[in-house]
């Protein structure tokens, strides 16, 4: 197994309404619009993952994200898949889509969870600026 972290912080403009996708980015500020954004001032974009999960998950495998709020003791997990059309580019995102769309911020596609179907009470933690959050990536490599 493959394991490797992301960390971020909240911020008050998450909204967390998006349908479709779930991001993560290394900007310090977001708008109310960006409304798949859960987590700012990442420390790592797609670009900086670790090279072996990037060769896992070119393989199209699965990949169960635990969504961490440490300070809170809470957790959600969600579960979704790489796919060979990664390019792992971008140097601010990562994005989890429910969707086949791949572009250089996609980190997992066909994914059984986006912002707005996160648990409220994680959403309502992440609008204050010292949430800490933990993105928690297991991908089974066999």
């Amino acid at each position: 197994m493959i394991i490797f972290e992301v960390h971020a912080f909240g911020h008050p403009n998450i909204t967390a309404k998006h349908r479709t996708t779930l991001q993560v980015t290394k900007e310090a500020e977001i708008s109310k619009r960006a409304d798949c954004i859960i987590g700012v001032k990442a420390d790592k974009s797609i670009s900086e993952i670790p090279n072996e999960a990037k060769i896992a998950l070119k393989k199209g495998l699965k990949v169960e994200l635990d969504i961490l709020l440490p300070d809170h003791d809470i957790k959600e997990t969600l579960i979704g898949f790489g796919d060979e059309r990664l390019s792992f580019t971008h140097e601010e995102d990562i994005v989890i889509r429910k969707s086949k769309f791949v572009c250089g911020r996609t980190l997992l596609i066909r994914a059984n969870k986006s912002a707005r179907d996160l648990k409220r009470e994680i959403l309502d933690l992440l609008k204050d600026k010292k949430t800490e959050l933990i993105l928690l990536f297991k991908i089974e490599d066999h």
